[in-house]
């Protein structure tokens, strides 16, 4: 079956804040670009970020990117690569004030600067004190990049391809990536988007679990397309829970409620959080503050009548603060929980929220995988010809074995700009025109689509997609144990059979959203498979990944609170290809500055 191609110079995949970015740089270069996306830009989970940017901006207190540097380095647990945290944390300033003169409309001080509030993990000095670094639009933050970023690319006639979703990449002999194959969800067509350079934005994939703060968007496509074209995912077995789900219903609060002065507090109304980090208190980082509040909970000390979550109190911050600086958690204390968060306690219980790993990638964006497939420990890495990633489903590595709240938009703006840049300057070394597409290119894709449609009996995508988020949610939840962890394997590869029996009943093309959630479950169990088995084999806690056997120091001295720098300070790969393992190094050295060290991570 032959299928129509179209050409463009880039094709972007996901029109959140880091494609917005890359695309809007692009664009103004003069490149054709086309940006696909499932969603129309403005509804890209980007939006739902709430707390802020973080950047050294030092308006509210003395801060610089020294500091920003050291905590988002102690945040990462010492898994996040030295020099990607300098890039980042240096470039933070200057993106913020482009925004900001881009038309953002962050909140002001009296004097005029852009408000910052304190976030978790970020401190003045080196970790004495906290210190107010969020930039913040209200709580609404990812919102206004979102719409800025967007009214940018019209201003710069980006094309965007809306209610498309992309499906594979486009490879040659040779390994370099030609683009992808994508279906039109309006017509039910597939097509060749063929570009000499293909940036993936796709975001995240927090819907491989059941409690979770994503968007039903976020089902890993960039992530299920690398794996099933031979690329590794790195380090997916760190998932941040941020510690602020509404309970029962999963949706977010920002961290910024208690950037402005929230408490946590037990059964019994205390401020337990005192216990656990004295100085940073609620302000510790969210792997941190996930891990106490679950400690509270398994201790007896959970609220409502089953003791299952704990109180998050904003009464005494006054309804005036509130109204002005935390609108939406307002709103949504009322909509999601039936409080009136002036008056009333919040119910809170961490929930899945954000994932460190993803497609390995260096600081402009490029997709990198082991020189030496056979001694990835040594051989260094060597690019992926025509492939950029940027985002949550790219790893720099930035955020290690923990992201630091802020860090996050931070992120999607510094590599999306610094991704943008190089291809701009990359591409004109490429030939006037395109490379030549395999006649077998789109071959995998074609039959994939016959498979779901051509099952005369099998299972719904939707029942699929609810085993793989359950077995998830049981095995690889805040606290591990090695015996779960192992038992999740097998049980996550159970579900991976019954991907193969998904059958789509519906036969027609226009808008058949049976068929895109089919092809969405096909990306969602790739990265929980990653996910799983990555996590089993790390014999470690680091950051997120708190595996109960291994959190008491006694029983293993040598490791600060069950971190094993020796054996374990190293990224996972992990390759779709029976389901192998391998590991590279964490690059401990930054571009301009001394190390900072591996030691305990106390707040």
């Amino acid at each position: 079956m032959a299928i129509l191609t179209k050409k463009f110079d880039v094709v972007v995949v996901g029109a959140g804040g880091s494609g917005l970015r890359a695309a809007l740089q692009l664009s103004e270069a003069g490149l054709s670009v086309a940006v696909l996306t499932k969603v129309f830009p403005t509804r890209s989970h980007t939006v739902a970020a709430q707390g802020g940017i973080g950047a050294s901006l030092g308006n509210m207190a003395e801060d610089n990117w020294h500091y920003h540097f050291y905590d988002t380095v102690k945040g990462s647990d010492w898994l996040g690569d030295q020099d990607a945290i300098e890039f980042m944390c240096r470039e933070a300033p200057k993106v913020v004030y482009e925004l900001e003169h881009f038309g953002m409309p962050f909140d002001r001080n009296p004097d005029g600067t852009i408000y910052q509030r304190p976030f978790g993990g970020h401190s003045a000095n080196y970790g004495e004190k906290p210190v107010p670094r969020a930039c913040a639009a209200a709580d609404r933050t990812g919102h206004a990049l979102l719409h800025t970023l967007y009214q940018r690319n019209v201003r710069a006639n980006t094309q965007f391809f809306v209610e498309w979703m992309a499906l594979d990449l486009l490879r040659d002999e040779e390994g370099d990536v030609l683009g992808v194959t994508a279906l039109e969800m309006e017509t039910g067509e597939v097509m060749n988007l063929q570009a000499k350079i293909t940036l993936f934005a796709t975001g995240g994939a927090g819907r491989i679990f059941a409690a979770s703060t994503n968007a039903f968007i976020n089902t890993g496509d960039g992530l299920g397309m690398a794996a099933r074209a031979g690329i590794p995912l790195e380090d997916m077995e760190f998932w941040q829970f941020h510690p602020t789900g509404v309970a029962g219903a999963g949706v977010l609060i920002t961290e910024g409620v208690r950037g402005e002065g929230g408490i946590l507090r037990n059964c019994n109304g205390e401020r337990f959080m005192e216990r656990y980090a004295p100085t940073l208190k609620d302000l510790a980082p969210r792997d941190f503050v996930s891990r106490s509040m679950d400690q509270e909970i398994k201790e007896g000390r959970g609220c409502g009548p089953n003791k299952d979550h704990v109180m998050l109190d904003v009464t005494h911050i006054g309804k005036e603060t509130i109204m002005k600086r935390l609108p939406s958690i307002f709103e949504i204390a009322k909509k999601f929980a039936n409080v009136d968060a002036s008056k009333e306690m919040i119910p809170v219980v961490p929930t899945i929220h954000y994932q460190m790993g993803g497609i390995p990638t260096n600081v402009h964006g490029q997709v990198v995988v082991p020189a030496d497939p056979s001694n990835a420990m040594e051989s260094g890495n060597k690019v992926v010809k025509g492939f950029y990633a940027v985002g949550e489903c790219s790893c720099v590595s930035v955020h290690g074995a923990n992201r630091l709240g802020t860090n996050s938009l931070l992120d999607l703006v510094v590599f999306g700009r610094a991704a943008g840049n190089h291809i701009v300057e990359a591409i004109k070394s490429f030939p006037v025109d395109h490379k030549v597409l395999p006649k077998d290119a789109a071959d995998k894709t074609l039959a994939r689509l016959n498979r779901f449609q051509s099952n005369t009996s099998g299972e719904n995508a939707q029942d699929v997609a609810d085993a793989i988020r359950a077995t998830m949610q049981q095995h690889a939840a805040v606290f591990r144990t090695q015996d779960t962890l192992n038992k999740g394997v097998t049980e996550i590869m159970k579900v991976a059979q019954r991907v193969n029996n998904i059958q789509v009943k519906d036969p027609s093309k226009v808008f058949n959203t049976a068929l895109v959630e089919a092809l969405e479950v096909d990306n969602l169990i790739e990265v929980a498979k990653a996910t799983m088995v990555s996590a089993a084999a790390r014999t470690e806690c680091r950051g997120a990944h708190a595996v109960y056997d291994y959190e008491h120091g006694a029983d293993h001295p040598d490791f600060p609170l069950g971190r094993n720098d020796k054996e374990w300070m190293k990224h996972t790969l992990w390759y779709a290809e029976g389901n192998r393992l391998d590991y590279k190094p964490v690059n401990l050295k930054p571009l301009t500055v001394d190390t900072v060290p591996p030691k305990p991570r106390t707040f």
